[in-house]
């Protein structure tokens, strides 16, 4: 099955459109910001434009680089991860949430349940 092209209507290049999602999220900076810096490297775009890929391909963006990250750090020998327990409310009862997080504090995995059961979140 073949995969959708996700930028397959927009007249931007996807590099184009990369660059200014990670532009936008990589640096503490505004879309005007975005905006300016690509106005200096000779491409115009608006505003809203960097403001609407964010909006469509920011969160495909930020898999990817978790994705990647995490095949990494796999094949890193240090790489270590360990469970987490939270307590939580959910519509005013009590609930235990359990996460895998890694070495560097990205979640893995979240399990939630009403029992304290270390031994289910560790399946």
């Amino acid at each position: 099955m073949e995969k959708r092209d996700p930028f397959k209507y927009f007249k931007t290049s996807p590099e184009i459109i990369r660059l200014a999602v990670m532009m936008y999220v990589r640096f503490p900076l505004s879309l005007r910001n975005v905006e300016d810096l690509l106005h200096e490297r000779g491409i115009d775009v608006s505003h809203e434009s960097v403001r609407f890929w964010w909006n469509r391909f920011g969160p495909k963006f930020a898999s990817e680089i978790r994705r990647c990250r995490i095949q990494r750090m796999r094949a890193w020998s240090n790489w270590q991860w360990h469970l987490d327990e939270v307590f939580v409310k959910i519509n005013g009862e009590t609930h235990y949430m359990w996460r895998a997080v890694d070495h560097e504090g990205e979640v893995l995995d979240a399990f939630v349940s009403k029992r304290r059961d270390r031994k289910a979140a560790l399946k």
